[in-house]
């Protein structure tokens, strides 16, 4: 559980900076009758970011040395914490989908319910961009939060400036499974010390829902080839939860896309690796700007 948690982490950042930190209070409004909390850091007047993080992980899990890095080339940085995570309104009410039911239908073809989906997470992100008026935004995710990242590609594109899609995944059945030990590790969640995980920025009782939403949207590559708008694929070669292949097929069926393998790199984004992250998406943008 600890060492899992750790490598989890990796995915933030330890360094410290003056702009932004983990620790700023973040302002609720409400998107579609759930309570979104959002927070901000850099100018106003400059380029937008909107950045969404994955899998049961709050805003706090990019860490500060990714944002202030963005604010320190120029940029605004938008963030919000996902539906069911962090400050954002805990959706305990919707109940806890059977994931072991939903996977049986979902392998057999059978249409089933989700008590929400990748679309509605992506309209909370278009929501926080409405809240702050702010007409588009370079939208960067990672992960599950990369494919909500592609749903606002595709079905916003007037919204999107330009889309990063890190260590995340079409959803095609063809590609690399997750490792024994990824799954093992998720379906060992229900075990972990909550209020331990929260101080990392992880709120494993909104797995379930968020898998299910995951599952619901199946193979989206079709949405994903969609996507008519730049886009910067970044991964890394030693991703045991979704392997590289999961990059390079979403790169491939975006037209006008880049793809970016790093050396070094799981499902996270490891202190030695990030400073190479940051620059090739500043530079990415900076061609869009």
């Amino acid at each position: 559980m600890k060492k899992f948690l750790f490598v989890l982490l990796c995915l933030g950042s330890l360094s410290l900076y003056s702009d932004y930190s983990t620790n700023q209070p973040t302002d609720l409004i409400n998107i579609n009758g759930v309570s979104i909390a959002y927070t901000t850091a850099g100018e106003e007047d400059k380029p937008s970011v909107l950045m969404i993080m994955g899998l049961m992980a709050s805003h706090k899990v990019w860490g500060e040395e990714i944002v202030n890095g963005l604010v320190d080339s120029g940029y605004r940085v938008i963030l919000f914490d996902n539906r069911d995570t962090g400050e954002s309104e805990n959706l305990d009410r919707l109940g806890k989908p059977n994931l072991y039911w939903k996977f049986a239908m979902s392998y057999l073809g059978v249409d089933f319910s989700s008590p929400y989906t990748l679309t509605d997470m992506a309209l909370d992100g278009i929501g926080v961009l409405d809240h702050l008026g702010v007409e588009s935004a370079h939208i960067v995710g990672a992960s599950m939060g990369g494919m909500i990242a592609q749903t606002i590609a595709s079905k916003f594109p007037e919204r999107t400036k330009s889309l990063v899609s890190i260590m995340s995944t079409t959803g095609a059945p063809h590609l690399s499974q997750m490792s024994e030990r990824n799954e093992q590790n998720f379906n060992n969640a229900g075990d972990w010390d909550k209020e331990a995980a929260h101080s990392y920025g992880f709120y494993p009782e909104a797995m379930p829902r968020q898998i299910t939403a995951i599952m619901k949207a199946g193979d989206r590559s079709e949405q994903v080839s969609s996507i008519k708008v730049s886009t910067l694929v970044q991964h890394g070669i030693n991703d045991t939860l979704l392997p590289p292949d999961h990059g390079e097929h979403t790169a491939q069926l975006i037209s006008n896309s880049k793809l970016k393998i790093y050396e070094n790199m799981g499902h996270n984004l490891p202190a030695e690796v990030l400073p190479f992250v940051i620059d090739d998406m500043v530079n990415f943008f900076k061609s869009q700007d």
